[in-house]
């Protein structure tokens, strides 16, 4: 089940179900199966402190994804995003805040699918796939 989350911002997210099945769509398209997945929209200063927290980074970023999976074919996680870093990567890159997010939150499934981002081959591939599956929404 993909479950939406907000904390300390005031954020909704628009076409929440359509986003949901769009997101299972990826997730079967990869082989797998969802199980609990959680999307916490959060500010900048939350997900910093998560960073820092968590994974010893003290830096700005848009997404952090925790693998919480048990079985290989079933994935599932809590999946950080930062309403401001969206916001800021749009204006950044030319695109509209809805293009981005959608962008972002398939980036987080796609990592709990097993894709990573680290060397450039990597976010290659990533960046491909997040195409690809940005071309599925419509």
């Amino acid at each position: 089940m993909i479950n939406f989350h907000v904390e300390d911002i005031d954020f909704r997210l628009q076409q929440k179900l359509k986003i949901k099945n769009w997101l299972k769509r990826i997730i079967e398209e990869e082989g797998f199966k969802a199980g609990d997945i959680n999307y916490i929209f959060c500010s900048d200063d939350y997900l910093l402190k998560i960073n820092i927290e968590y994974l010893d980074h003290d830096f700005l970023t848009d997404i952090i994804t925790f693998d919480n999976s048990e079985e290989e074919e079933r994935i599932e996680g809590d999946i950080f995003i930062s309403i401001d870093r969206v916001k800021d990567n749009a204006t950044a890159f030319q695109a509209s805040f809805e293009h981005e997010l959608k962008r972002v939150l398939a980036h987080g499934v796609l990592h709990l699918c097993g894709y990573m981002d680290k060397t450039d081959e990597e976010e290659k591939l990533m960046r491909a796939k997040e195409n690809q599956y940005l071309q599925l929404f419509q």
